[in-house]
């Protein structure tokens, strides 16, 4: 039913295929999505460090417990700000290793200049 030169396509497609596969798989395995919930609340970050994989879609739901709030990146770009009450969510990739200092950016009040944290971004082998 199948000669020869049917087989060895056969055969071609199915290795080419295979490859693709598996590198789909590896990409996939590569990056993963990582979900935080991040309050801010009396001038402080809880948690105060995020921790991923270089690669990783970081998912992060900012709520302002007591005041008005921000949570800042510089590094990527990010300011979202959180009135009382309020949550946001927003996602990112996170392709920078290297630790990354998270802050809020509002002046309304002093204690807000005090509020730190860090994304640490492990570099993936």
């Amino acid at each position: 039913m199948w000669g020869m030169s049917g087989m060895k396509g056969m055969k071609r497609a199915l290795t080419a295929a295979g490859i693709l596969i598996c590198l789909a798989a590896a990409a996939a395995a590569a990056q993963s999505k990582r979900e935080f919930s991040v309050h801010a609340k009396k001038y402080a970050f809880s948690p105060a460090r995020i921790q991923v994989a270089q690669d990783d879609v970081v998912k992060v739901t900012f709520t302002a417990d007591d005041i008005a709030h921000s949570f800042t990146i510089d590094d990527y770009r990010i300011a979202k700000r959180a009135e009382a009450g309020q949550t946001v969510t927003f996602e990112f990739r996170a392709d920078r290793p290297g630790t990354h200092r998270i802050y809020c950016n509002l002046t309304n009040d002093d204690g807000c200049r005090r509020m730190h944290g860090e994304l640490v971004v492990r570099q993936r082998n």
